[in-house]
C-alpha cells in the first residue's frame, strides 16, 4: 500500500519536474501548461465517484488492482505525447486510474487497523506520497535533464505495472473488522447515490471536506509549480530545481504527515478535537512561514533562507494529512467509507486544486510571468481559510464520532463474521 502511494504520487509530479522541457519542445504557455495539472485532478475528481461505488460495494483490492494498471499504461503513453492534446489527453487517462486507489485504500486500511492506531497508519500510508513526489521532482528532473523528458514518463511507468499484480494478491479484511463493536461483514448494501449526497449531512466531514478544498489548491499550485518557481527566481538548473524541490517536499513532508499522525493520536486520548486541532495549527502556521518563505533569497552568504522556510512550511500544511483521513472514516460507518473519501476526492479536486495550477499560471502570466506574486496571492490567504473552515467542525466532531459507533453495533449484520482484523 506504501509502494503504490508512492507510485501514485511520482507519476503525478514527473511532469512538473519535467515541466520546463516539455514546454520548450512543445511550445507550451504557463496556463496551458498549468491546464495539465487541471486535466489529470478534474478527471481524477470525476472518476473517483464510480471507482468509490465500486470500493464500497465490490473486492476493494480489484479496484485498487485494476486502477494501479491503469494509470501506469497512461503515464507510458506520456512518453510518446507528440503534441498539447495528446499530452493532455494522456495526463487526463492517469487521473483515472489514480482515482481508484485512494477511496479503496483508505476504506482497506481502516478495516486492518481500530481507530485507536488510525491516525499513525494513515501517516504512514501518506507518507508514501511524500516520497513519491521526492522521486517524481528529484528523479524526473535528472533524467529529463540528462536522457530528455520522455525517458523521464518511461521510467516511471514500468514499477507501477509490477504493484498492480502485486495489488491483486492482498488480503482483502471484512468490513467492520476493526471496529470495537459490531458485527464485520464481506460486503453491504450501503452504497447509494442518496447515502453518497446525505455524508454531506455529517457537519465534521463536511468541515474537513471544506478545509480540504482549500488546502488543495495551495498545496497543487506551489508543488506544481515549484521548480518553475526555482529555476525563474534563482536561475537553477531544471535538475537542480527538481532535485532541490524533491528533497523539500521529502523531508519537509514526512516529518509533517508522521507527525501529524503521532500527535493526533496522543492528544486524542484526552481531547476527539485533536485530529482537527492538529490541522488547524498546521494551517495558520503555514500561511505565514509560506509568506517568509516566497519573499526570502535563496541564501544570505553562506546560510541558506529560502529552503529551510520553505521546508517548514511543508512540514505545517502536511500535518493535517493522518489526522483528517482517520477523522473521516470515524465519522462514516464501515461500509460508507469509501463513498467518503470520494466525497472528499470529488470536492476538494472540483472546487480546490483541479483549476489551481491554471489559476496560478494565468496570474502569473497577466503579471508578466511574475510566480512568486501569484503564490504569494493565493497561498497565505486560502490557507487561513482552510483553518476556519476546520475550526466549524470541533463542536460536532464528539458526536459524529459516537453516533457512527452507536448506529454501527446497533444495526443487524448478516454475512460472515470469523474473519479478524491484521491488528488482533
Amino acid at each position: 500500500m506504501f509502494g503504490i502511494n508512492l507510485l501514485n504520487y511520482m507519476d503525478r509530479w514527473v511532469a512538473a519536474s519535467a515541466g520546463s522541457a516539455i514546454q520548450k519542445e512543445l511550445h507550451i504557455s504557463d496556463s496551458l501548461f498549468g491546464l495539465l495539472g487541471t486535466a489529470f485532478l478534474l478527471v481524477y475528481a470525476l472518476a473517483a465517484v464510480p471507482f468509490g461505488y465500486w470500493g464500497d460495494r465490490g473486492v476493494r483490492k480489484t479496484v485498487i488492482g485494476v486502477g494501479v494498471a491503469i494509470w501506469s499504461v497512461a503515464t507510458l503513453f506520456t512518453g510518446f505525447a507528440q503534441n498539447f492534446t495528446q499530452l493532455f489527453l494522456s495526463r487526463a487517462a492517469v487521473g483515472i486510474g489514480e482515482a481508484s486507489y485512494y477511496p479503496s485504500g483508505t476504506s482497506l486500511l481502516s478495516d486492518y487497523f481500530p481507530k485507536e492506531q488510525r491516525s499513525r497508519v494513515m501517516a504512514i500510508w501518506g507518507a508514501g506520497s511524500t516520497v513519491g513526489i521526492a522521486i517524481g521532482f528529484a528523479g524526473g528532473g535528472y533524467i529529463a535533464e540528462k536522457l530528455g523528458w520522455r525517458a523521464a514518463f518511461f521510467f516511471a511507468a514500468v514499477p507501477g505495472l509490477l504493484f498492480a499484480i502485486l495489488a491483486f494478491q492482498m488480503r482483502e479484511p471484512l468490513r467492520g473488522a476493526a471496529e470495537q463493536a459490531g458485527r464485520a461483514v464481506q460486503k453491504t448494501a450501503d452504497a447509494s447515490l442518496r447515502k453518497f449526497i446525505d455524508l454531506l449531512k455529517i457537519p465534521t466531514l463536511r468541515a474537513t471536506i471544506i478545509s480540504q478544498s482549500l488546502l488543495f489548491f495551495v498545496l497543487a499550485a506551489n508543488a506544481f509549480w515549484l521548480p518553475t518557481y526555482l529555476q525563474r527566481r534563482f536561475e537553477l538548473t531544471q535538475g537542480s530545481a527538481g532535485l532541490l524541490s524533491g528533497i523539500v517536499i521529502v523531508v519537509g513532508g514526512l516529518i509533517g504527515i508522521l507527525a501529524g499522525g503521532w500527535l493526533a493520536d496522543r492528544r486524542a486520548l484526552k481531547t476527539p478535537k485533536a485530529h482537527l486541532e492538529v490541522g488547524i495549527v498546521g494551517f495558520l502556521a503555514g500561511a505565514v512561514l509560506i509568506t517568509l518563505a516566497l519573499l526570502s533569497p535563496l541564501n544570505i552568504g553562506p546560510i541558506p533562507v529560502f529552503v529551510p522556510l520553505f521546508g517548514l512550511t511543508v512540514v505545517c500544511l502536511y500535518l493535517y494529512s493522518g489526522p483528517f483521513t482517520a477523522l473521516a472514516q470515524n465519522v462514516v460507518s464501515p461500509g460508507l467509507r469509501a463513498s467518503a473519501v470520494t466525497l472528499l476526492l470529488f470536492i476538494s479536486h472540483v472546487f480546490g486544486d483541479s483549476h489551481s495550477t491554471f489559476d496560478v499560471g494565468l496570474i502569473s502570466e497577466r503579471l508578466g510571468g511574475n510566480l512568486q506574486l501569484a503564490l504569494l496571492i493565493t497561498s497565505p490567504t486560502l490557507l487561513i481559510l482552510a483553518a476556519v473552515a476546520a475550526a466549524t467542525g470541533l463542536r460536532s466532531v464528539k458526536h459524529d464520532t459516537e453516533a457512527m459507533e452507536e448506529e454501527w453495533a446497533a444495526r443487524p449484520h448478516a454475512g460472515p463474521t470469523e474473519e479478524p482484523a491484521l491488528s488482533r
